[in-house]
């Protein structure tokens, strides 16, 4: 099933995406509850109500009772508005490699031997719509077209081989990236964080997996867990920059499950990103094209830009660019 949350009456409302129409959870079946938390946290309890409740609306069988909108006509929020903690991983070995040939370094034999992934603001999470920057962020401002799951039920020390059934669902993830700010910090082997934590834009829609079956597809070898076949690409003012597949990565969603939750609990809200794709950021597609041309001219976002991305069967995520009316800068304030 899709599931969407959007604005209403100034509150987040959970409901059921139905061909270009959204239905108030809370309004198909009054066991629902109306927001996607209270459905995470008793995920297990609900999803049985859920299915049979899609399948009354898709058999139009709801009569006048439920509380509809069009999807175009509402104020679609992320899916997931208050997640719990929001990780982000480095599953993609196409990106990383490229990442590092551009840098004229070999690739880290590291990557293949365990995931990791660094923990980001969640408190900036953010659905479809403007994303606001300040001066600073404009410094070489990135996107990273990703995809993300969000965790359904708690759960500590989970083996990748059980860990599948933690995932909520996937969406669509945008790690927007200050890359200036981004490398002045890590130079210090610390970070990402002022890069990375002003806006992790996650949607349009949560896509549960029963959804998503026919699209699986086998994992890299020597690997654990779900993969799907669900191309990726990523627009800038509709100019097509990036396409890569969700079946690329090497490090699954199970794997990064297994390390996330070692030593530790993970808990249903969290979302989990995979990484950048390859050829998913201006970061990487102007180190190969400096690499293959030098005179080859940098592109970076700017005030005003759209960024579309689309993953198969998890919708199109459109965000604005927009600049922030204060000129305070950070960069400003370094002590030479």
């Amino acid at each position: 099933m899709k599931l969407v949350t959007y604005l209403k009456d100034h509150h987040p409302q959970l409901a059921f995406l139905v061909n270009d129409v959204l239905y108030d959870a809370d309004t198909v079946n009054n066991e629902l509850p109306n927001t996607m938390a209270m459905f995470l946290n008793f995920w297990d309890d609900y999803m049985p109500i859920a299915i049979s409740a899609e399948k009354q609306i898709k058999e139009g069988m709801l009569g006048k009772r439920a509380a509809t909108i069009n999807y175009n006509e509402a104020e679609v929020m992320a899916p997931v508005p208050f997640p719990t903690s929001c990780r982000d991983g480095y599953a993609f070995r196409q990106h990383v490699a490229a990442a590092r040939r551009n840098r004229k370094v070999d690739m880290i034999a590291e990557f293949d031997q365990y995931p990791i992934f660094y923990f980001t603001n969640h408190n900036s999470i953010q659905g479809p719509g403007n994303i606001v920057c300040m001066p600073d962020h404009f410094k070489k401002l990135d996107f990273e077209l990703e995809s993300a799951i969000v965790v359904c039920k708690s759960g500590r020390n989970i083996k990748a081989a059980e860990a599948d059934e933690y995932i909520g669902g996937l969406m669509i993830m945008n790690d927007m990236s200050a890359r200036t700010l981004q490398m002045e910090e890590m130079l210090l082997n610390l970070g990402p964080a002022k890069g990375k934590d002003f806006s992790t834009v996650i949607g349009p829609m949560l896509v549960t997996l029963d959804e998503l079956e026919q699209f699986e597809v086998p994992c890299k070898p020597n690997h654990i867990g779900k993969a799907w076949n669900l191309n990726m690409k990523c627009w800038v003012n509709g100019i097509q920059v990036s396409q890569g597949n969700v079946a690329d990565m090497d490090w699954t969603f199970a794997e990064i499950i297994e390390r996330s939750s070692y030593g530790t609990n993970v808990f249903a809200g969290d979302v989990i990103g995979s990484g950048t794709v390859g050829t998913g950021c201006f970061l990487e597609l102007n180190g190969t094209g400096k690499l293959n041309d030098p005179n080859y001219q940098e592109q970076w976002l700017q005030d005003g830009d759209v960024v579309e991305m689309e993953i198969d069967e998890l919708g199109k995520l459109s965000n604005i660019i927009v600049k922030d009316e204060s000129d305070f800068s950070i960069l400003d304030l370094k002590k030479l």
